[in-house]
């Protein structure tokens, strides 16, 4: 009983040169090492592929947050609007604060939209970077 080794397939560094080598190795499989050899590659392939679907996807609803949230800086607040609770049901709202928002990016998380989370980063980084250096003269 022989075992699988893994195998390196694909146009990795040196392209096409290491193609006559990966044939020669692919030669020396079994059936039924070809047909785990192949299937792997698939499952890969398609994971690949659903991780790029993923990825459009995910851009598209942030490019839409993106405008959304423009169109909100330019409304005046106490505007009366339409709030979307689903993609097709809407329900009347007034803006109170468009500097503080939530975003739907999918899958039951939320971005909250905020200036002032920003500026409590910064200010988190610059106390962290002063502490830093405190500790790096006495060590």
């Amino acid at each position: 009983m022989s075992s699988s080794k893994g195998i390196g397939i694909g146009g990795g560094v040196g392209g096409p040169k290491t193609t006559a080598p990966v044939a020669t190795e692919l030669d020396k499989l079994s059936v039924e090492q070809l047909r785990a050899v192949k299937e792997q590659a698939d499952l890969e392939v398609n994971l690949l592929q659903d991780s790029l679907n993923n990825i459009r996807t995910a851009t598209a609803r942030l490019d839409i947050a993106s405008n959304a949230l423009n169109d909100l800086s330019l409304r005046p607040q106490g505007k009366k609007m339409l709030v979307p609770l689903t993609a097709s049901l809407y329900v009347p709202g007034t803006l109170d604060d468009a500097d503080k928002v939530l975003v739907d990016v999918g899958t039951g998380y939320f971005i909250e939209v905020a200036t002032k989370k920003k500026s409590i980063a910064d200010e988190v980084g610059i106390v962290l970077q002063a502490k830093l250096r405190q500790l790096t003269p006495s060590q």
